[in-house]
């Protein structure tokens, strides 16, 4: 009883808890319905989540039996999500989070990587993949795994990067996550515009301003007026769409695939491409978002981050195979960089449209997931309350890239490799394993913490930071004349 008390007072403690970058008059408005007490239960052998405080454990050790001692605590969730209007639960969907995540993830990324990788070969290219996938899906996790302690300290949903920054990082990491952040879903968000104008305009035959806001305004009003789940089916035909044109794609474009060239190794060539690979695979910017949708529940954002990640790595390695296999030696050899689109297209007349669809449906789906977590980033950071749908963040986050993509596009496509480069090694490598650093081993740390979702301690937070630091200083000094 006294054990049950001591974490009850603990939980309430966390709950009023709050960081000086959120608002104190912040209400929970019936946006999220924060049931701890009601959902913890004792268990001595259970392994699911548990939430328990460490200091307060050491003291009731002293005055209890061995058996107690050793008893946690485990919940179902961290809150309920609540609709304003009916006060009904409304829980997000595990299959709508994953759909989020993989329709993020592939972007106009996958069409890149074909160029980026030629001279690799497909065999290093792969290895290469991987390693990328992997390292990005435990960045992934470790910004889950603050976002949630963060939740679990405020006692509020939907807390973005800058509290994430603020409460671990100080000034100094709010600085850097702001700069970085607001800079690569930008230039991303522009690349998408122009790309996806420049497909509705040969489509429709209209402007090219009328089909950048035509595409603005429809993905836009999705984002802003749609609910949860209405958002999680769109994505989920999106999704399903990609997969159909993507194995039309294949199917038409394997004809020609050469399978001996697909045994190509030169890993001398693969730093070059690990930037355009890296930004290929990110997503992280919408773990805040389904980290509330999936009211904090660790096993399902940890489920929506592996399978939402595997979806687009299958796919990028399938792609790679079938356009590297499909160009000649000579084309190989020559020292240009041959547009893979151009290059299908080139090859099989009937791939056009193909392609056309496939890359569309690719941009959108990213478009909606970057989109979404920019809003809800720039409404954090202007300290707006939570569990209420403001305009002004979507205004931020739809108009400028709008009017920036309908410019020169040869200029944003330098800053894209520039964020690529630098931005995301930064904002998703170095970033979250510096915060879950701070958050693990800093004594200012609260005692009340979540399970880890990265093993590995400090050796792998080492590794995270090592790593990325590595790719970005060889681009520097590649960049300076000096490989």
């Amino acid at each position: 009883m006294a054990l049950a008390l001591a974490l009850a007072l603990a939980l309430l403690e966390g709950i009023v808890r709050r960081e000086e970058d959120m608002v104190t008059t912040k209400e929970m408005r019936g946006s999220h319905g924060w049931d701890w007490a009601a959902r913890v239960k004792s268990r001595t052998t259970h392994h699911n989540h548990k939430c328990f405080s460490q200091k307060q454990k050491k003291t009731e050790s002293e005055s209890t039996t061995q058996q107690e001692e050793n008893e946690e605590f485990e919940f179902e969730r961290l809150f309920s999500n609540l609709n304003q209007a009916t006060l009904k639960r409304e829980p997000g969907s595990l299959t709508s989070a994953i759909f989020l995540v993989a329709g993020t993830t592939v972007g106009a990324g996958i069409l890149a990587i074909p160029a980026v990788t030629q001279e690799s070969g497909f065999l290093a290219s792969a290895v290469t993949c991987i390693l990328c996938w992997a390292f990005m899906v435990v960045t992934g996790l470790l910004v889950a795994e603050v976002n949630v302690n963060t939740m679990c300290e405020l006692g509020s949903g939907g807390v973005s990067l800058v509290s994430m920054a603020m409460r671990t990082l100080g000034t100094a990491g709010v600085q850097i996550a702001c700069w970085s952040y607001i800079f690569i879903h930008y230039a991303l968000l522009v690349a998408y515009v122009a790309r996806s104008s420049d497909i509705l305009t040969n489509f429709l035959g209209i402007p090219l301003w009328g089909s950048a806001t035509l595409f603005s305004l429809i993905f836009g009003c999705i984002c802003y007026f749609g609910s949860q789940r209405f958002i999680g089916a769109i994505n989920g035909v999106l999704v399903s769409g990609i997969i159909v044109s993507f194995a039309a794609l294949v199917a038409v474009a394997s004809g020609d695939l050469q399978w001996d060239t697909l045994l190509k190794a030169n890993f001398k060539a693969v730093p070059m491409s690990i930037p355009i690979i890296a930004l290929s695979f990110v997503y992280q910017n919408v773990v805040p978002v389904i980290c509330t949708d999936l009211e904090g529940n660790l096993s399902k954002v940890r489920t929506a981050i592996v399978l939402g990640t595997a979806i687009p790595l299958v796919l990028f390695l399938v792609w790679n195979a079938v356009i590297l296999g499909s160009i000649t030696n000579n084309a190989m050899g020559s020292g240009n960089i041959m547009d893979p689109l151009q290059q299908l297209q080139s090859t099989n007349g009937v791939v056009g449209p193909i392609i056309q669809v496939f890359s569309l449906l690719a941009i959108a789906t990213s478009y909606i997931g970057f989109v979404l977590g920019l809003a809800d980033f720039l409404a954090d950071l202007l300290k707006l309350p939570t569990g209420e749908s403001q305009p002004l963040p979507y205004l931020l986050t739809l108009i400028p890239p709008l009017a920036l993509s309908l410019l020169d596009p040869e200029i944003f496509f330098k800053a894209l490799d520039f964020a690529g480069t630098y931005g995301v090694l930064v904002l998703f490598g170095v970033l979250p394993a510096a915060m879950s650093w701070s958050e693990r081993y800093s004594n200012s740390s609260p005692s009340m913490k979540l399970p880890q979702l990265v093993p590995g301690g400090r050796v792998t937070l080492s590794l995270i930071i090592g790593g990325a630091g590595c790719v970005i200083l060889s681009e520097i000094l590649e960049n300076l004349g000096h490989p």
